[in-house]
């Protein structure tokens, strides 16, 4: 009897989360229709940070983690495992990697802390990223174009300088920069570097901190620590404090979907970010 091999099960569960009974055809269409349903499906989270536990992003540990585990993942998690499924249905896509600027001087030279992707659709380039937290673009966007880009969600807009792009969101009728980066070929000894900088630096943002984001039709959810966030694309943001644990432990699994991971020190690192917000 023919038994499938751990990859197409992997592909078929994932493709299935996302809405799918059989793969797409790689076209244009289904790289947009693949990022939304991704951003809205898997929540952006750094649990793992947190809780100060190993970040694998060996793809069997991803996929462990994201599709049997209900966890989601950051962007060494997310883009890898969005990248491998591109692949597996003929798109010609290869990994990227770019330095973080968002919060900051668009100029600002930052380490190279960000992972995403490059996809050629009938000769054409985009950049494709399913793991910038709240801020992730919802649509591929075309890489050789400066014009405003219209996304499922607010519109982005790239610009190259020197051979380097920026990515710019407009939020609240303002162009902020989110990341730097280029086109130069990455090897995985370079996404392991970055990814163990950003899960065990002290420095790192990640650090001992909660991260979390979701996207839904018209609007954003996101968790910084302690301070939750709607954010709509129509109206005024909604924010509130998180006042416990359990509230956050609920919110973690209700509004992010996300099954917590039995850790003995879950409810302490919990309750130390509502305490440090």
């Amino acid at each position: 009897m023919f038994e499938e091999s751990p990859r197409l099960i992997h592909s078929r569960l994932y493709l299935q989360r996302l809405g799918y009974d059989t793969p797409p055809a790689p076209t244009l269409q289904t790289l947009k229709d693949l990022q939304l349903r991704h951003v809205s499906t898997f929540a952006f989270e750094s649990l793992s940070t947190l809780l100060r536990a190993p970040v694998p992003i060996d793809l069997p540990s991803v996929e462990q983690k994201v599709l049997f585990d209900g966890r989601g993942g950051y962007c060494y998690e997310l883009n890898q495992m969005f990248l491998a499924l591109l692949q597996e249905l003929g798109f010609e896509a290869r990994g990227i990697t770019g330095r973080v600027v968002m919060g900051g001087p668009p100029d600002a030279h930052t380490g190279r802390t960000h992972r995403l992707s490059l996809v050629t659709v009938d000769g054409v380039r985009y950049v494709s990223d399913v793991g910038f937290g709240g801020m992730v673009p919802s649509s591929p966007l075309q890489l050789d174009s400066e014009a405003p880009q219209v996304t499922a969600h607010e519109p982005y807009r790239l610009s190259l300088h020197e051979g380097s792009y920026t990515l710019w969101a407009q939020v609240a009728g303002e162009w902020r920069g989110l990341y730097v980066f280029d086109l130069q070929p990455q090897s995985h000894f370079d996404y392991e570097i970055g990814n163990w900088y950003v899960s065990t630096h002290p420095q790192s943002p990640f650090f001992g901190t909660l991260k979390v984001a979701l996207l839904a039709p018209g609007l954003r959810r996101t968790l910084n620590n302690g301070h939750y966030a709607i954010h709509y694309l129509d109206r005024d943001s909604e924010k509130r404090a998180i006042q416990d644990v359990d509230e956050l432990m609920a919110l973690l699994q209700g509004s992010f979907g996300i099954r917590l991971p039995e850790h003995p020190q879950l409810r302490e690192r919990l309750g130390s970010v509502l305490t440090a917000s």
